[in-house]
């Protein structure tokens, strides 16, 4: 692979498409029994018991700001880690569709409102044959930042 190539997962949530890149990635799995953890922010509905370890699981759609939906077949937890040593969160997602590699050229970055904290979430909008990603900055997303009141 290239230098400047970067490989993605791309999942869908509410017909849009978001890309994860790989670097990131541990493990996906089928949507299971998620435990529901008391007092936990409103974007992660529990944890999961993965082969003896508890991950705890992030709702991708709420911590989006979008709608939550059922679960379907396709739903998937895409098993994350942020940084090397940290431990793993799992992501929810509409689906998972398929892995892509983009060159630096097809990555555009976007003029954001830099007010708005969800502009974080994004690396950039990926663009494929005939579909745009938005490129999730996977540490911003987890790593919660501390409001200032």
């Amino acid at each position: 692979m290239a230098a400047d190539t970067k490989q993605f997962i791309i999942a869908s949530l509410n017909q849009d498409l978001y890309g994860v890149d790989i670097k990131y990635i541990d493990n996906i799995i089928v949507m299971q029994g998620i435990a529901r953890v008391p007092k936990s922010q409103s974007y992660i509905p529990g944890v999961i018991n993965l082969r003896g370890e508890i991950i705890p699981v992030m709702s991708l759609r709420a911590r989006l700001g979008m709608e939550e939906a059922p679960y379907t077949n396709k739903s998937r937890i895409i098993i994350v880690r942020p940084e090397e040593q940290a431990a793993p969160i799992g992501l929810i997602v509409d689906e998972v569709r398929e892995v892509i590699t983009l060159e630096a050229s097809a990555i555009e970055q976007l003029a954001y409102d830099e007010k708005d904290p969800l502009t974080n979430f994004s690396l950039g909008v990926g663009k494929t044959a005939n579909e745009l990603v938005n490129l999730l900055n996977i540490p911003s997303v987890i790593i919660e930042k501390e409001a200032s009141a």
